[in-house]
């Protein structure tokens, strides 16, 4: 694919654009901006996003199916109106943010929501939780930034990543009663290396319909499209060092859009790379699969 194919959605430009969503039923685009604390909305044919400010860092953010949108920050698990702008918490976060705050969360097929953290000294206190519609209940602690969750198709199967191991995992997946079983490694990136070309440690990610799992590299400057067996079937150059995570979108769900970051980046690579921190969007031939609606 060529450069000239990878558009940028606008001129609005994110500190460090994360969690892109498709929401169904309304045909826009959302993502957030986690240092500029942000929530964004793109709708068709909108130059500049709609702007929700926010108190907090938010990590992502998950469609309701009751309306809006629940958005997983520093300080807790937040119900946002996109109507009146209204904002209230829903439940405090599962661990002390001082320390630690909200990263890369999903709906699963059953739509329990599902929310990483990140630990800000970048050790291994974060986790990936599970929420019951009260409260937080850690699934897979001991990680340090986590990342890139994606369930298959059938819903039996689930990945995630912590991105400073430079590591994916996947885990059977119970969807009556939430369970990660038989959790392993899924795909292993090789970290940075005097004398070796860096290729990027994984950040976010998508599903598409034919099971294959989309990994956005960051500091790879690139996506991966990796198939169920683990093997690297596609690699999708970027004109950004920095991708942060794709989503499926459009009518078809075959455009793929992608946040970027520009936050901390050198000056000499910004001025190289005028869509940091740009949402950036391609045509792909094999579509995605619609976000589920969280029915807390």
């Amino acid at each position: 694919m060529a450069l000239q194919d990878i558009l940028a959605l606008g001129p609005h430009r994110c500190l460090l654009g994360e969690s892109p969503l498709w929401h169904p039923a309304e045909q826009a685009l959302y993502a957030v901006d986690i240092p500029g604390r942000q929530v964004l909305r793109w709708r068709e044919g909108a130059g500049e996003p709609e702007v929700w400010e926010q108190d907090a860092e938010p990590g992502c953010i998950a469609a309701r199916a009751s309306g809006g949108l629940l958005v997983a920050r520093r300080d807790g698990l937040w119900a946002l109106d996109t109507t009146t702008g209204a904002q209230r918490c829903i439940a405090p976060p599962p661990y002390d943010p001082a320390r630690l705050r909200f990263n890369d969360g999903k709906v699963d097929p059953a739509g329990r929501l599902w929310v990483g953290s990140i630990s800000d000294a970048r050790e291994p206190e974060a986790a990936l939780y599970r929420f019951d519609g009260r409260a937080f209940a850690s699934q897979v602690p001991g990680l340090t930034t986590s990342n890139g969750l994606a369930w298959s198709p059938d819903g039996r199967r689930v990945h995630w990543s912590d991105t400073k191991a430079h590591r994916i995992y996947v885990a059977d997946f119970d969807t009556v009663t939430g369970a990660l079983l038989a959790p392993r490694v899924f795909a292993e990136f090789q970290p940075r290396t005097p004398g070796v070309a860096y290729g990027g440690r994984p950040d976010g990610a998508a599903m598409d319909a034919e099971g294959c799992y989309w990994a956005a590299m960051f500091e790879g400057g690139c996506l991966l499209r990796i198939a169920p067996s683990g093997e690297v079937l596609e690699r999708v150059e970027l004109p950004v060092a920095c991708p942060t995570m794709p989503t499926f979108g459009g009518a078809d769900l075959r455009t793929l859009f992608i946040t970027t970051a520009r936050d901390k980046r050198p000056a000499e690579e910004l001025e190289c790379q005028p869509l940091a921190g740009a949402v950036l969007k391609l045509r792909v031939a094999v579509p995605g699969l619609p976000a589920t609606l969280t029915q807390a």
